[in-house]
C-alpha cells in the first residue's frame, strides 16, 4: 500500500487546475448556515508515538482472551491459527472483501474462492458451495428464502428453539413483511437436541423446510435422521446449521445425513474472534438446487489455448445481469475472511482438521465430568456434544461477578434468550484451554 500525501505544491496545483483560490471553495454550494453548523472541534494531531500509546491504553482496557481466562463460545471461538493463515491473507494482491467485478484479471483471487468452495464441500459433503456469504445468521435466513423459492406454494418454516438465538432472530426479520410464511418454533428436549417428534407433528404438505443447528447452539449433536425422514415424507427441506463447524473434523458430515442445505459461520477457522465479527457465512446444498443458490460460483474451465482458469460461473445478485430477479440482495462474501479458511483448512489438512476437533471434544468432555464430580453442578442435557455443554449452576449471577473479579469467563449465561435455563451456562473448551486453565474453571466452582 502506497503513502504519497499531497504537498503543499500539489494542493495549489490541483486548486489552480480548478480555478479555486482555496479548499474552502470547494464547498461554497453549500449554504453558509449549514457549514457554520458542520464544523467539528478537533484537538491538535499528535505524534505517531503519541497516537500508538493512546490506542494501546485504550485497548489495554479491553478483556482479552490472552489476558483472561477464557470458556465462551456460543457461535464465536476460540483456536489457535497458524502463522501461514496472517502471512498469505495480508498480501496485497488478497486486500479486498469482494468477489472481483473484472473476473479476467482477477484470476488470483478467482482461485482462492474455488479451493474454498472445494473445501467447504469436502468438509461439508454437500454437492456444491457457494463463494461465501456475509455471516452465518444470513445465510441461514438466505437458505430458508431459498427453500422458498425452490418449495413455490408453501409457506411453513419450522425451526428448532435450539438454534443459536441471533439466527432465529435474523430469520424472523427476513420473514418479518413476508405474509407468506410461517414460522414455526419447535421445542428441545431433554436431551438439549431438537423434539424429532414435534417435528413430525408440525410437519404437514404446507412445509417448505426445517431448520436444525448441528451442533446446535447448546453444543448437542442433533441426530439427523429422524428429522430427515419426517422431511422425506412430506417433501419438505432440511436445512442444517453448524456455527462451529470445526465440528465437521470429527462428526458425520451434513451431506451423509441427506441434508438439502447446508450453511453455517466460519469464524472458527483461521479467523481471530475480534469482539465477535467479522467472520463468513458458508452455503452449500445439493446440486439440484444450485440455480436457485445465492451469491457467486466460481468455475474452472480452460481459455483458448487450453490453458487452466477460473471464472464467474454464477453471478445471480442484484448488482450483476439478474438485477430484480436475483437470488439474493445481501450476499456479501467476506472473501479475505473466507482466505483465512482456506488457509487455515489447507494448512491443517484432514488429518489435522480430525486431530484438532478431538482434542477440543476430549479436552469438553473432560472439563464438564470434572465440573459435574468436583464442583457439584448438574449438566441440563444428555445428548451428545462437542466442544460445549451446559451447565445447571447454583446462584449463578453471583458467581458470574466473582468470576469477573479474577479475570475468568467461565462461559454464556442463558437466562436472557432461554427463560427456562435461569441457571443454565454454556460452557466452551477449546484447545486454547490447557489443564491448568480447566483447573483454574474448577477451582472457581468449588469456591477455592
Amino acid at each position: 500500500m502506497r503513502y504519497t500525501p499531497h504537498t503543499d505544491a500539489d494542493k495549489a496545483g490541483m486548486l489552480r487546475a480548478l480555478d479555486l483560490g482555496g479548499i474552502e471553495d470547494l464547498y461554497e454550494h453549500v449554504p453558509a448556515s449549514l457549514r457554520e453548523r458542520a464544523k467539528i472541534s478537533l484537538p491538535h494531531g499528535l505524534s505517531e508515538i503519541s497516537v500508538l500509546r493512546k490506542l494501546a491504553a485504550l485497548a489495554a482496557r479491553n478483556a482479552a482472551a490472552g489476558d483472561w481466562h477464557f470458556f465462551l463460545g456460543g457461535g464465536i471461538y476460540h483456536h489457535a491459527i497458524p502463522s501461514a493463515v496472517d502471512a498469505v491473507i495480508s498480501r496485497a494482491e488478497f486486500a479486498t472483501s469482494y468477489t472481483p467485478y473484472q473476473p479476467e484479471v482477477s484470476q488470483g483471487t478467482l482461485q482462492a474462492i474455488y479451493e474454498f468452495q472445494t473445501l467447504i464441500c469436502q468438509l461439508t459433503a454437500m454437492e456444491v458451495a457457494s463463494a461465501g456469504l456475509y455471516d452465518g445468521a444470513s445465510a441461514t435466513a438466505e437458505a430458508v428464502l431459498m427453500a422458498r423459492r425452490v418449495q413455490e406454494g408453501r409457506r411453513r418454516v419450522l425451526v428448532s428453539r435450539a438454534l443459536h438465538p441471533h439466527y432465529r432472530s435474523v430469520i424472523a426479520t427476513y420473514f418479518k413483511n413476508l405474509p407468506d410464511v410461517e414460522i414455526v418454533e419447535v421445542p428441545f428436549d431433554g436431551s438439549g437436541a431438537t423434539d424429532a417428534g414435534r417435528v413430525a407433528g408440525e410437519l404437514d404438505e404446507a412445509a417448505m423446510c426445517v431448520v436444525v443447528g448441528y451442533p446446535n447452539f447448546f453444543g448437542v449433536v442433533e441426530d439427523l435422521d429422524p428429522i430427515r425422514e419426517a422431511c422425506s415424507r412430506v417433501g419438505a427441506l432440511l436445512v442444517t446449521v453448524t456455527t462451529e463447524p470445526l465440528s465437521l473434523g470429527l462428526l458425520r458430515p451434513p451431506g451423509a445425513w441427506g441434508v438439502d442445505i447446508a450453511v453455517g459461520e466460519g469464524q472458527s477457522l483461521g479467523v481471530p474472534m475480534s469482539l465477535g465479527g467479522p467472520g463468513f457465512g458458508f452455503f452449500g446444498c445439493a446440486k439440484r438446487f444450485v440455480r436457485s443458490m445465492p451469491g457467486r460460483l466460481v468455475g474452472e474451465t480452460v481459455d483458448g489455448d487450453g490453458r487452466r482458469g477460473f471464472v464467474l460461473t454464477l453471478s445471480t445478485r442484484e448488482q450483476h445481469i439478474r438485477r430484480e430477479k436475483a437470488t439474493s440482495n445481501i450476499c456479501t462474501n467476506q472473501n479475505l475472511c473466507a482466505l483465512a479458511a482456506t488457509v487455515f483448512m489447507a494448512t491443517l489438512g484432514r488429518s489435522g482438521m480430525r486431530r484438532l476437533a478431538q482434542v477440543n471434544a476430549e479436552r469438553a468432555h473432560g472439563a464438564r465430568a470434572r465440573l459435574i464430580r468436583e464442583a457439584g453442578l448438574r449438566a441440563a442435557f444428555s445428548g451428545l456434544f462437542f466442544n460445549e455443554f451446559v451447565l445447571r449452576v447454583p446462584e449463578l449471577s453471583k458467581r458470574l461477578s466473582r468470576f469477573a473479579r479474577e479475570n475468568i469467563v467461565p462461559g454464556i449465561p442463558l437466562g436472557p434468550c432461554y427463560p427456562e435455563l435461569e441457571d443454565g451456562l454454556l460452557v466452551c473448551v477449546t484447545e486454547m484451554n490447557d489443564e491448568e486453565e480447566i483447573d483454574t474453571l474448577v477451582r472457581g466452582f468449588c469456591g477455592e
